[in-house]
């Protein structure tokens, strides 16, 4: 479980679908968010409520029940090796399957605001493509966002890729890990993960443009 820093609690709910060992989920926390994880995998370091299960089948299930209508946010990460450069350096995109397209017609049907991560080469609108080096993190490690809300709010510095910031060939390392502020996590997890600090962020983004919404 990761250090817990202050934080405001919003009274809102996040449910992260693709959870992996909790990285973006611990953003939305900071976020103030409620967050409830759900993953194929078990993810035993996973810091909140968690559900192991096909997400899809989850998103399906708890749309038809009406449990859906818990959460202001689905959050999805959705495996991204169909569309990632490095799957194509090492094997075949062919290999893997793309579960991106029916997760984002599963969320549409959901209602629900929505924000789905995945890498720059995904076949996403990115309302944020965030860098670890936009928010002062020691890495390298570009990620789109595709909201539901369209993008905008705060403005963030560009991508500074300066000498010594750790690059992708890094990630299996535990310095790696913990320079995404992924502290809790092995180094098998943090392989996957995505730094809290982006979704720490969108939450924000999203509370204001609710606030704005409203006003």
């Amino acid at each position: 479980m990761p250090t817990t820093p202050p934080r405001e609690p919003n009274g809102l709910a996040v449910l992260d679908l693709c959870c992996g060992a909790g990285g973006l989920s611990w953003g939305y926390w900071l976020a103030g968010f409620d967050v409830v994880g759900v993953d194929l995998h078990p993810m035993p370091n996973y810091p909140f409520e968690f559900h192991q299960a096909d997400a899809l089948e989850y998103l399906a299930k708890i749309t038809a029940t009406g449990e859906i209508e818990r959460y202001a946010i689905v959050h999805a990460s959705w495996p991204c090796q169909k569309f990632a450069n490095v799957t194509q350096w090492r094997g075949s995109r062919d290999d893997h399957d793309d579960l991106l397209t029916p997760g984002r017609e599963l969320m549409a049907a959901a209602g629900r605001p929505s924000v789905i991560e995945n890498v720059p080469e995904a076949p996403l609108r990115p309302d944020y493509l965030l860098c670890g080096s936009q928010f002062g993190l020691n890495v390298r490690r570009h990620r789109s966002f595709e909201t539901s809300w369209g993008g905008g709010g705060d403005l963030l510095p560009p991508c500074w890729h300066h000498k010594g910031l750790l690059p992708f060939a890094h990630k299996g390392e535990r310095a790696y890990a913990d320079a995404m502020g992924c502290t809790w996590m092995n180094k098998t997890e943090a392989r996957q993960a995505v730094p809290p600090a982006y979704s720490r962020w969108i939450g924000r983004q999203f509370l204001a443009h609710q606030l704005d919404q409203a006003a």
